[in-house]
């Protein structure tokens, strides 16, 4: 007599694991920190250019020191070197960090995210489309983070809002300084394409100050919610919500 056969069991899926952000938070903050002193150095180097080219304008052809304008240009040339360094290794790590955050809010609150995972490391490769794109991401992943994720507001996000309109306003000063510092051909246009670095120079700081802020910030969030607020190994991967925590 042939025995009904028994349902089968559903197989389990891989438990969620959150990971930890901490030391990608900590190596992009000091990357953060070259670039900024990068900033420091290029303003000067364009700060000195000026006053070069001031000197070069207000003065005769025979009041004319090569020497220093010879100076001021590899100054400006060397710290843009610098400064374009700093931002390739910042990008590729905050990019890391910026999709391992992204994972951890998949098991926070995946009801909360408008884009899969892989969209944290893609929206910032499609033109025009990365205005706004991992701003959205981020603004989701913060609500993940928060205690209550389904509250009416996001926490930091005038943080968000401040970092993200000086990046792009910075990336367009940039530009336009660059352009116009490229295209000068006399020495009052150098003098005044200077100065449009300097400016430029000066978002540049304010933007990388506000973006490591909100790197500190949206990591604490998610440390205290993965933790409950008890000390964390930051090289151990966080358990799922509810587990034990590693190391306690």
């Amino acid at each position: 007599m042939a025995h009904p056969s028994m349902p089968a069991r559903p197989v389990p899926g891989p438990v969620p694991v959150l990971r930890s952000p901490l030391g990608l938070a900590h190596a992009v903050t000091a990357l953060l920190a070259v670039v900024i002193v990068a900033d420091v150095l290029h303003f000067g180097a364009a700060a000195y250019m000026r006053s070069v080219m001031g000197d070069v304008v207000s003065g005769g052809p025979g009041d004319v020191d090569m020497a220093a304008v010879d100076r001021a240009d590899t100054a400006i040339a060397s710290t843009s070197v610098l400064y374009l360094l700093g931002v390739l290794g910042t990008a590729t790590l905050f990019i890391i960090w910026f999709h391992r955050v992204r994972h951890n809010a998949e098991v926070f609150a995946p009801d909360t995210q408008r884009r899969t995972p892989g969209w944290a490391i893609g929206g910032w490769f499609i033109p025009f489309a990365n205005l706004w794109i991992p701003r959205g991401i981020a603004r989701d992943v913060l609500r993940a983070s928060q205690p209550d994720p389904y509250a009416s507001g996001v926490r930091h996000q005038g943080l968000l809002n401040a970092w993200w309109g000086m990046w792009i306003a910075s990336n367009v000063l940039d530009q336009f300084a660059s352009g116009r510092y490229d295209g000068a051909d006399d020495p009052q246009a150098v003098h005044d394409a200077a100065g449009w670095l300097m400016t430029g120079s000066v978002l540049d700081i304010a933007a990388a100050v506000l973006a490591l802020l909100f790197v500190r910030r949206l990591t604490a969030a998610q440390n205290d919610k993965a933790t409950a607020g008890r000390p964390f190994q930051p090289t151990a991967p966080y358990p799922a919500p509810g587990g034990p925590v590693p190391g306690v």
